[in-house]
C-alpha cells in the first residue's frame, strides 16, 4: 500500500512535468473550433496522441528497445507543415465556417477524422520529452504502479483539456486569441516543429536531416499545388455567381 500512496505523486509530477506546454498547444487548438475543428476533434486527438506515447514508452516497461529518440523527433515536421498550410490558406476561414457541422450520429467515424489525426500527430510530435521520463518511469514500475500511473495520465488528459478549454473562455484570454491568435498561431506550430527537431538533436544527423527536407518539401509542395487547386476553384465560382 505505501508503494502506491508513492506511486501517486510520482505520477501527477512526471505529467505536469512534461505536458506543460501542452497547455498552449490545446490553447491553440481550442482557439480555433469551428464547424470543421469541433471540440471533440480535439479532445479524441489529445487521448489518441498520447495512448500513442504510453505505447511507444511501455517497452521500457517490458525491458524492449525503443525506437531512437532522433527518430522520433523527425514528428517535428509535422506541426511545421500545419503552421505553414494556415499560413498559405490565408483567408479560407470564412469558406471554412459554411461547411456542414458534423452530428453527433457521426462522432465514432470523427475520432479518425483528419482533424483528430492531426491534433494526435501534433500531440505525439510534442511528446520526446515525455517518452525520455516515461520510459525509465515505467521500468522501475510494477504492474500495480503502472495501472496506477497510467490511470493517472489518462485523468489529466481530460483535467488538462477542460482548463485550456476554459482558458478560452476566459475573455481577457478570449479577445487576445481573437485578435491575434489566426496569425500567431501558424508561428507557434512552427516554433514548436523547430524545438522539437532541435530538442530530439534530429537535425545532428545527416540522414534524418535529408529525410527532413525531403519530406518537408513533399508536403509543401503538395500544399502548394492543393492551394493553386483551391485558388482556381474560388475564382470559378466567384464568375458563376456574377
Amino acid at each position: 500500500m505505501s508503494g502506491l500512496v508513492t506511486t501517486i505523486p510520482t505520477g501527477v509530477t512526471a505529467f505536469c512535468a512534461t505536458n506543460l506546454d501542452d497547455i498552449l498547444v490545446l490553447l491553440v487548438f481550442f482557439s480555433q473550433v469551428n464547424s470543421s475543428l469541433r471540440r471533440r476533434h480535439i479532445v479524441a486527438g489529445q487521448y489518441l496522441g498520447f495512448t500513442i506515447l504510453i505505447l511507444a514508452s511501455l517497452p521500457g516497461f517490458f525491458g524492449s528497445l525503443i525506437s531512437p529518440r532522433p527518430w522520433i523527433g523527425l514528428l517535428g515536421i509535422v506541426p511545421i507543415v500545419i503552421g505553414i498550410s494556415r499560413l498559405l490558406e490565408g483567408q479560407t476561414g470564412d469558406l471554412e465556417e459554411s461547411e456542414p457541422e458534423i452530428t453527433s450520429e457521426s462522432s465514432f467515424l470523427s475520432f479518425l477524422s483528419p482533424q483528430t489525426c492531426g491534433v494526435a500527430a501534433v500531440t505525439f510530435a510534442n511528446g520526446g520529452d515525455n517518452i525520455g521520463i516515461y520510459v525509465p518511469l515505467f521500468a522501475n514500475s510494477t504492474w500495480p504502479s503502472l495501472l496506477v500511473i497510467v490511470g493517472e495520465f489518462f485523468l489529466l488528459v481530460g483535467i488538462w483539456c477542460y482548463v485550456a478549454y476554459k482558458l478560452t473562455q476566459t475573455k481577457a484570454i478570449a479577445d487576445l486569441l481573437t485578435s491575434y491568435g489566426n496569425n500567431l498561431i501558424p508561428f507557434v506550430l512552427i516554433g514548436l516543429g523547430v524545438l522539437i527537431l532541435l530538442d530530439s538533436q534530429t537535425l545532428l544527423d545527416p540522414t534524418l536531416t535529408v529525410i527532413a527536407l525531403l519530406v518537408s518539401s513533399f508536403a509543401l509542395m503538395s500544399l502548394s499545388k492543393n492551394n493553386e487547386q483551391f485558388s482556381e476553384l474560388t475564382e470559378s465560382t466567384t464568375q458563376l455567381d456574377k
